[in-house]
């Protein structure tokens, strides 16, 4: 088996990178150090990086066929991966996930509809849902411990007259891999209530020893039908700028809608590379991601002893997925302007400021740590140089 140095440093640099090359505008400062949006820097699996140079290598770059898709690879990865049986023909191909969520809201509710989403949470959950005119309502989830869980009763009284659900599964920002017991009550208050429920799963496949995901779908029939989930190989195999990813919906008359949505926005023609990207990744990649996982886990295990050893005013839990890990700094007493100045201006690490997840991330922080271990020991570095010069 071939072994991959994931602790290699790849200058992102100057190859406009948002990650990396926006970074000193964002942050204002030229040197800090991006842990904030979420792609890695990982190469993606040779696998993946062959097939794309098979297409190129090819010259022609003309309009790919609708029916040469990868869903068949999809098909066997979530089979294999996560014991769900689906259909290809319940897969639409669309331009990335937050794309698909926008027009599942414009084309599965009405305007003025009421859609409840829970954060702290995904930005775009908030804007997917009040651009298009709906009714946001949220049904916070409840911190206990450093653990974060859902607050069943809160929502079964908001889910009465609501028209949808959007559910993280893996939740980012707060890592929680949701567990059958949790899904289940979840399921059960939104078929009571006949709400679809759009789930982004895209963090699916990020999940640490002791944990696994359950998609939503996989639970009956019921609530497969009432189900539209959302996947993409982006952010497991670090192929999020071919903007490839696909919606799977069992329901026949769910399906028909989104599609509609698709095909009138004229937004369901494939990329060749994302496809070409997703076949290798979806059939060939799983020897690179038992490798990534591992890595993965020891970075979150490192940044959490760290930070809760040298920074103690900065709680840290190691999250049970996903490679976010997301910061408690209320102990500092800054406001989220403060806080985010801190982090960029004095430790010169950029992150993403929890505020930007809703109100209950209000003294938090998110920190990407998909990357090389020695980048993410100079980031605990310079937090903690900067934590002992504030004297917190």
């Amino acid at each position: 088996m071939t072994s991959h140095d994931f602790d290699q440093w790849i200058d992102r640099r100057q190859t406009g990178s948002l990650k990396w090359d926006d970074a000193a505008v964002l942050f204002d400062s030229a040197d800090v150090l991006p842990l904030w949006v979420a792609d890695t820097d990982f190469p993606a699996p040779p696998p993946v990086l062959e097939a794309i140079r098979q297409r190129v290598e090819h010259g022609i770059l003309g309009y790919p066929s609708p029916r040469f898709l990868a869903f068949d690879a999809l098909a066997g990865w979530l089979q294999k991966r996560h014991g769900w049986q689906t259909d290809t023909s319940w897969m639409v191909s669309t331009p990335g996930v937050v794309t698909a969520i926008s027009v599942a809201v414009q084309t599965l509710s009405q305007p003025g509809d009421k859609i409840i989403i829970q954060p702290p949470v995904y930005p775009p959950f908030f804007s997917s849902v009040q651009r298009n005119g709906r009714t946001l309502v949220e049904n916070p989830l409840i911190l206990e411990n450093g653990r974060y869980r859902m607050d069943f009763d809160d929502l079964a009284r908001k889910a009465a007259g609501a028209r949808m659900l959007v559910l993280c599964s893996p939740h980012n920002p707060v890592g929680r891999v949701w567990s059958a017991a949790e899904l289940k009550t979840l399921a059960d208050i939104c078929l009571a209530n006949d709400l679809i429920i759009l789930t982004d799963e895209i963090h699916g496949d990020l999940i640490y020893p002791g944990h696994r995901h359950i998609p939503l779908a996989t639970l009956d029939d019921a609530v497969a039908k009432h189900t539209v989930t959302f996947v993409a190989p982006s952010k497991t195999f670090n192929t999020a700028g071919l903007y490839t990813s696909t919606v799977v919906i069992p329901d026949a008359a769910l399906r028909k809608d989104f599609a509609t949505g698709i095909q009138t926005l004229s937004i369901g023609k494939s990329n060749i590379f994302g496809i070409a990207a997703m076949e290798a990744a979806y059939l060939h990649g799983e020897p690179w991601l038992a490798q990534l996982l591992p890595y993965l886990k020891g970075n979150a295990d490192y940044l959490a002893e760290a930070l809760n050893h040298q920074t103690p005013n900065i709680k840290v839990q190691v999250p049970e997925g996903t490679y976010l890990a997301w910061l408690d700094c209320r102990d500092l007493g800054l406001t989220p302007e403060n806080l985010a100045s801190f982090f960029a201006q004095e430790a010169k690490v950029g992150l993403n400021n929890g505020a930007s997840f809703g109100s209950e991330g209000v003294g938090f922080m998110r920190l990407n740590f998909g990357c090389a271990r020695p980048l993410l020991k100079e980031a605990v570095a310079r937090i903690a140089q900067a934590y002992a010069a504030r004297g917190f």
